[in-house]
């Protein structure tokens, strides 16, 4: 044994043992069902039972296992329940949350190609399934980001910077970008971090941006260099008329973010897939597979339409990083990122496991369930439906109830461990949503819950 292992064996001694029990608990939990009563617990709950687990010495492998699995676990969210149908859920395969497990044994340094080859020439591999789906030119490319708000703000950065190199100033009056109402929050949230203002772009009556009458919003404002447009809205998964709003884009040389972080999904989906008509005009894309391309928290796949304008943003220059090859395409050459593990590993490993096919079926599977749950709802005398689902998310009242009652029976369901069905707003009222991206979910077991509304009481 050299000095170098001595001393590691000396510090943290033999973990061979501790490895072998954490791949243990990480294979049962991958392989057994969810539970649906796991759910959030007060922080001085947690306090009581976890105890405290930082000491001086360490409470060892088995003590923190424990307190893992007995008591931290089961305060999250079951996010892979077939019937946690809230916010908008994750249910990975068995195969990509294992192979989040090997992602993260092989300790990959993926922010440039020297140091991570083999596991950015994978995630490009499953990029350039998202690139060909989008229907964009072989100059096209991406990385993979932790979420969409760093899509976003990555995305907008770019565009921001390609404007301002082609202006070669700020312009009077500062920089500004457009979008709906219904534009996903971490659109404003970008804004104020690239300090640039948010102008608002009226909608069609059914909630979609459209190409109409933006030529007169657009060059009302010199120094608006973006327009974002989504391809499946989070509250209600509407996907705004790209077709127009591309072409009103081109006409105007003013950049086009489409921010797909949900519904980007359905792109593989034929059934869908003419709602997208137009995206292949788009500067920028975002899908998260921990949404609806069945992989684990967490990733986002940011796809530009020519990579160099990426480059010109955000490739960072220090005098330790003159080696690097800027010949390969870095993946933290296109976002705002240098250190970072290949999280699109999992879904490239899911994805060669499977095979696109079963991608789309499994797609496919969530709009139908959704258009089950909505044609139901539309039949019953005691519900009422907003709209037919675009994608996947179903929007539906009970007339009859107030705000209270919404959030009371949306409570109870979730401490019962049934259904997570959550209020929302939608045209000022509070109405309850349904999003469907799990295929283990079984739509007749939702409308027999939805059914029983017509006899439940707030008590």
């Amino acid at each position: 044994m050299d000095q170098n292992q001595a001393n590691d064996a000396s510090v943290w001694g033999d973990e061979t043992d501790i490895a072998a029990r954490v791949l243990a608990w990480a294979t049962d939990r991958i392989t057994k069902e969810p539970d649906p009563h796991a759910t959030a617990q007060r922080a001085d709950h947690l306090r009581l039972h976890a105890g405290t687990t930082i000491t001086e010495d360490g409470v060892g492998a088995e003590s923190a296992l424990d307190v893992f699995d007995r008591v931290l676990a089961p305060a999250t969210r079951a996010q892979a329940d077939p019937l946690n149908l809230a916010y908008i859920p994750s249910a990975p395969t068995q195969a990509a949350i294992a192979f989040d497990i090997a992602a993260s044994a092989a300790n990959v340094f993926a922010g440039h190609w020297e140091a991570g080859a083999g596991a950015i020439h994978a995630e490009n591999e499953a990029l350039e399934w998202i690139r060909e789906l989008l229907g964009w030119p072989n100059t096209a490319g991406g990385t993979f980001v932790a979420g969409g708000t760093s899509g976003n703000l990555s995305a907008l950065h770019a565009a921001r910077t390609h404007a301002w190199n082609r202006l070669g100033e700020r312009p009077l009056g500062g920089w500004a970008i457009a979008c709906a109402a219904s534009a996903h929050s971490s659109i404003r949230s970008a804004a104020k971090v690239l300090d640039v203002d948010v102008i608002e772009l009226p909608v069609a009556h059914d909630g979609r941006l459209t190409g109409e009458g933006l030529a007169d919003a657009l060059t009302a404002r010199p120094g608006l260099f973006a327009v974002v447009a989504s391809a499946g809205s989070t509250n209600a998964g509407i996907v705004d008329d790209l077709a127009s709003v591309s072409k009103a884009c081109v006409e105007l040389d003013i950049w086009l973010h489409v921010d797909g972080a949900y519904g980007g999904a359905a792109l593989a989906a034929p059934s869908v897939r003419h709602l997208f008509s137009g995206i292949e005009k788009a500067n920028s894309f975002i899908v998260d597979p921990h949404k609806w391309l069945f992989a684990p928290y967490d990733s986002c796949a940011l796809m530009y339409r020519d990579t160099h304008q990426a480059k010109n943003a955000h490739a960072q220059t220090a005098h330790y990083l003159d080696s690097v090859d800027r010949e390969q395409t870095n993946p933290s050459d296109l976002a705002i990122q240098l250190s970072r593990r290949a999280r699109g590993l999992p879904f490239w490993f899911s994805l060669a496991t499977h095979g696109t096919k079963k991608y789309a079926t499994a797609v496919e599977i969530s709009i139908s369930n959704a258009r089950q749950v909505a044609n139901h709802i539309n039949e019953s005398s005691h519900l009422s439906l907003i709209a037919q689902p675009m994608l996947s998310i179903v929007l539906f009242e009970v007339p009859a109830w107030s705000d209270d009652d919404y959030q009371a029976w949306s409570s109870t369901q979730s401490r019962n461990g049934r259904i997570l069905c959550i209020p929302t707003k939608w045209d000022g009222r509070t109405v309850l949503r349904l999003a469907f991206v799990n295929p283990r979910t079984d739509a007749d077991v939702v409308t027999q819950i939805l059914d029983e509304i017509a006899d439940w009481r707030v008590h």
